[in-house]
């Protein structure tokens, strides 16, 4: 366990809108929203999406996901019933109250193979447009760390503290300019556990100290006096970021945020998706590379998502710390990340990757 805070600072990179086109693509952001993006280190578009055609079939998918588990569970006498009457909003808090724990089960087993509708968002010609005119370069590539979230209500495992996204990745990710789009698949709103961002925390071009585990679970936090000290921000700034249906939020990966808690009675769902250049280091640890989805030199460029989907990156992540991942019903998760920050707080999660330091020594 390790501290892998530095003064190497980027802030040009962050602050600095690329050179734009005399001829802007759909989707892309106007001049206002890319200097908000630039100063400010966020933006929401509130209507981006055609939700029929867009977003539903995304909806879906997951509901397909959610009854997959369900019957899992059932089958498995874990719960009394699949909860089949209930919506997606509710389904997933009957299966969480009766076996806690859930949650964790879906974010972990949520992967692209089974969703083509998830594909088909990642790669949104649109979205692509919005990360080409942030990135400055036609040269994408998806980032393989993306997520579905299922905030249920008032669980931990599904709160995220304070952080920037680039502590979690190695440190040559620190000189990379990362975009994310955060797309929730229902009404986010402070009520269901919206995003709230540090605006302008991403200017120094720095990564602040963070430490590990936040409560019972596995996330990484950048504590306040360290986020004041290293960006220069306060977080009595701290904006939240409501987001409906058909919108989206874009940050970069130096802008500290965090996500409130779900005080409803319904799930929160979301994707986060990410891209770069493709020229730059994906910083995940070795693990698994990006997706290429578009190429400067070839207009007519095809992802091959078969490589891309061969390695499971929750697989590959259990395997290089030597967890095992034989117990479908184990409910620690453990990263590379791990190993970058001093672990400050010992639960489930980072007692795993305590045991697989210890079984690797």
């Amino acid at each position: 366990m390790s501290d892998n805070s530095s003064d190497e600072a980027f802030p040009d990179l962050f602050t600095t809108v690329p050179q734009q086109p005399p001829k802007w693509k759909p989707g892309q952001l106007n001049y206002d929203q890319l200097n908000q993006f630039f100063q400010e280190g966020y933006v929401v578009v509130e209507d981006f999406f055609q939700t029929r055609d867009e977003l539903d079939p995304v909806r879906r998918d997951v509901e397909l996901l959610v009854d997959e588990l369900a019957q899992e569970l059932h089958k498995d006498g874990k719960i009394s019933q699949p909860y089949s009457e209930l919506d997606l909003d509710h389904r997933l808090v009957a299966m969480e109250t009766e076996f806690p724990g859930t949650n964790i089960l879906m974010l972990k087993r949520a992967q692209l193979p089974s969703c083509q509708s998830f594909r088909n968002l990642w790669s949104n010609k649109r979205l692509l447009n919005v990360a080409e005119q942030l990135i400055g370069s036609a040269d994408l590539s998806g980032h393989p760390v993306w997520n579905l979230r299922c905030k249920t209500p008032r669980s931990n495992a599904t709160t995220v503290p304070w952080h920037q996204d680039a502590g979690y990745m190695e440190s040559t990710a620190n000189g990379v300019m990362q975009v994310t789009a955060w797309v929730p698949l229902v009404d986010a709103t402070k009520d269901t556990g919206c995003v709230e961002v540090m605006p302008g925390g991403h200017r120094s071009g720095k990564v602040a100290k963070h430490h590990g585990c936040w409560r019972d679970t596995w996330y990484i936090m950048a504590e306040p006096d360290e986020m004041a000290e290293t960006l220069g921000v306060d977080v009595a700034n701290a904006v939240e970021c409501p987001v409906p249906y058909g919108g989206v939020l874009l940050f970069n990966n130096m802008i500290p945020h965090r996500s409130l808690e779900n005080e409803s009675d319904r799930v929160r769902w979301s994707l986060d998706l990410r891209w770069q250049k493709s020229d730059q280091p994906v910083g995940f640890y070795g693990m698994k590379d990006g997706v290429r989805m578009r190429s400067s030199d070839d207009p007519n460029f095809k992802i091959d998502w078969d490589s891309f989907l061969d390695i499971k990156r929750h697989e590959e992540t259990g395997k290089s710390l030597g967890v095992s991942e034989e117990d479908k019903y184990n409910m620690t998760i453990t990263g590379p990340w791990m190993k970058k920050w001093q672990m400050t707080n010992v639960n489930q999660h980072v007692q795993a990757y305590l045991d697989s330091c210890k079984g690797s020594a």
